[in-house]
């Protein structure tokens, strides 16, 4: 039982470093596209004390609510994965990787998927040469 509250608390901990993260992705992204809180808001159907709220990263944010700002400001889910994959590897993320094209961005990662799994692939389909063995080279 000690095993899953102590993994419920680093859940619970990533959790609020993705709402920190991403309120910060979603802040940078609206000031990038020249949008006040007060129009984000408005288009999304949410009060602009909340959508502070989210930009700070308050833990009681959902990430439904994330998501709408980010979709809002031509973000894809995206936004929060590929973060989540750096902060699980131990690295900082750039949040300037998704302000200029964040599409652009995800569709490399997609293709870097796609790449490697077709190198896996490749790899299984290839017969092994045999070993040479040295009454081969006699």
């Amino acid at each position: 039982m000690p095993l899953r509250s102590k993994a419920l608390v680093h859940d619970t901990e990533r959790l609020g470093q993705i709402k920190l993260l991403s309120g910060k992705i979603i802040e940078e992204r609206r000031k990038h596209v020249r949008m006040t809180q007060a129009q984000l808001a408005a288009k999304i159907g949410i009060g602009v004390r909340w959508l502070r709220e989210i930009e700070a990263g308050n833990p009681k944010s959902t990430m439904e609510n994330h998501l709408r700002c980010a979709f809002a400001l031509g973000l894809a889910a995206s936004h929060l994965f590929i973060p989540l994959v750096f902060m699980e590897n131990g690295m900082k993320f750039p949040l300037e990787l998704l302000l200029e094209d964040p599409a652009g961005l995800e569709k490399r990662c997609i293709a870097s998927i796609g790449d490697f799994y077709i190198e896996s692939i490749t790899r299984k389909l290839r017969p092994v040469a045999p070993a040479s063995s040295q009454s081969d080279a006699a």
